[in-house]
């Protein structure tokens, strides 16, 4: 499965101007061949008799150190070879940890917003909400990983949900807790399928899911048209409503079984460290849009929508 970040599709990267090991470059005039390596040189001696390194620090002891013992060198030669964080390469470890700075970024912002702002003020949350969005949108198509975009997105979108939940626990006691963990149990059940390879993301697998998404987004675009024009088309109340929520449920866990793979692929293929911001900053986009789907649903379920 070729994947669509730009790290990987890069071609050419491991590719040297000298050719492999000196085998591409030219060969010396007067001979199709170069020059024969295993010939006399100037003074008659076999080139490979001697110590390349002599007169080098290489071929120098350390003052006051002999020569490395038989057991030094089989220790030396038998030890750990340095391993992804000591190369510079992305772990599952560092994904985890900027997933923690984002989400928490996150929490802390709707903090803010909770306690500063009136629950029936929603002014700044829409326009934190609206600069969020412009701020994902760079940050998605952007092809370098920038860790204070990412940050900052964090931080306006937790603002945005913090004003929003502020509300809905006001008129609901208990519904953000309840959404919090309905989002934690998505996460918890679709990392324990896809571990487990109950769920394969396939190249069919995603042609589906990417077409529910596109089909689901411009459904609720057409929905919030026809509100402001005072013609509701119920996607949000009722019988429907909980289907609709039901199905945004899903398309959340789609969106994580897409994290998942991509991350998995991303080790595998030694991306740079700098890549698991990139992971993070999918893994929230798809908890938040859980989160949201979450809190709907359950205000739907308990007679206010």
């Amino acid at each position: 499965m070729r994947s669509s970040n730009p790290v990987f599709s890069r071609e050419g990267s491991f590719t040297r101007d000298a050719g492999y090991a000196g085998f591409g470059t030219t060969a010396q005039a007067g001979s199709p061949y170069g020059q024969n390596p295993y010939g006399q040189n100037a003074q008659g001696q076999n080139p490979y008799g001697q110590n390349p390194y002599a007169g080098t620090p290489y071929a120098q002891q350390p003052q006051g150190q002999g020569p490395m013992t038989d057991e030094q060198l089989y220790e030396l030669y038998n030890g750990p070879s340095a391993g992804p964080a000591a190369t510079g390469r992305m772990t599952l470890d560092d994904v985890v940890a900027r997933t923690a700075m984002t989400l928490l970024t996150l929490v802390v912002a709707g903090a803010v917003a909770w306690f500063a702002l009136p629950f029936e003020n929603f002014g700044f949350a829409i326009a934190a909400s609206l600069v969020a969005m412009v701020v994902g949108l760079v940050v998605s198509f952007k092809r370098s990983v920038s860790p204070p975009l990412i940050l900052t997105y964090a931080a306006l979108q937790g603002f945005a949900m913090g004003a929003v939940s502020h509300a809905f626990n006001t008129m609901l006691n208990g519904i953000v807790i309840q959404a919090v963990l309905g989002t934690a149990a998505v996460f918890a059940a679709m990392l324990f399928a896809y571990k487990s390879g109950r769920i394969r993301v396939t190249a069919r697998y995603q042609r589906i899911g990417i077409a529910i998404a596109l089909g689901f987004v411009l459904l609720l675009m057409v929905n919030m048209i026809a509100s402001a024009f005072g013609a509701d088309m119920g996607l949000r109340s009722g019988p429907l409503g909980i289907v609709v929520g039901l199905v945004g449920i899903g398309l959340g866990a789609f969106f994580l079984s897409l994290d998942f793979a991509a991350i998995e692929e991303a080790i595998a293929q030694g991306a740079p460290q700098r890549e698991s911001w990139r992971a993070a900053f999918g893994l929230t986009l798809s908890l938040v849009w859980i989160y949201m789907e979450m809190l709907r649903l359950i205000a739907i379920l308990r007679g206010d929508d």
